[in-house]
């Protein structure tokens, strides 16, 4: 089914300045996010089906470790806009960091959405599962809860989904150009057009 990583020998550097955008927040590195604190996300896609299968139940694991000494968040492959409508209540109760060019995704090694990713203060892969599967995640969250001495996550439970593969994350995208100012706007108006 899914596969999991869990890194006990070399790990994957990831670049210091990816940046991701925190939903009503200001742009933040990679760097920034994991100097204090491990950081742990669940990868997410909007707009494939398997994304929302897992929702409540990636949501709660990430819920348990809210108030251990790391940082939870999804990290959602869509602008906020579109993350705050998938999300509905989960985009305010925990940090929403949006990668719509899937410039992250693809820096962390994930090949499947929903995806776990454990990232250390070095910005090393610590631990990675994509799709879902209790078998592949359980590696990930145990290692967690031991190196922030915290009780592990129990799952599956009752009405959790059973395991799937997940959508193929596919290659990241240049991000869209900025939009231009008024000056420039006031130049392009006074140039004459042209037939193409």
């Amino acid at each position: 089914m899914a596969r999991s990583r869990y890194l006990s020998g070399p790990m994957t550097t990831v670049s210091a300045d990816i940046v991701l955008h925190p939903i009503g927040g200001e742009e933040r590195t990679l760097e920034e996010l994991t100097s204090l604190f491990h950081l742990v996300v669940v990868a997410i896609d909007p707009y494939e089906y398997e994304s929302s299968w897992i929702l409540a139940t990636a949501g709660r694991i990430l819920t348990e470790y809210e108030e251990a000494d790391c940082r939870v968040a999804w990290l959602v492959t869509a602008p906020e806009e579109d993350a705050v409508t998938f999300l509905g209540p989960w985009a305010e109760r925990m940090l929403t960091l949006c990668d719509p060019n899937r410039i992250a995704v693809n820096a962390l090694g994930i090949t499947e959405i929903p995806a776990l990713v454990h990232i250390g203060t070095d910005r090393s892969v610590v631990g990675k599962a994509d799709g879902w599967d209790p078998d592949a995640w359980k590696p990930i969250t145990d290692n967690l809860a031991r190196v922030m001495s915290w009780s592990r996550s129990v799952y599956p439970k009752a009405g959790d989904p059973a395991p799937f593969r997940g959508s193929p994350v596919g290659a990241a995208t240049e991000p869209e150009p900025a939009a231009s100012d008024d000056s420039d706007a006031a130049t392009d108006a006074a140039e004459p057009a042209t037939a193409d």
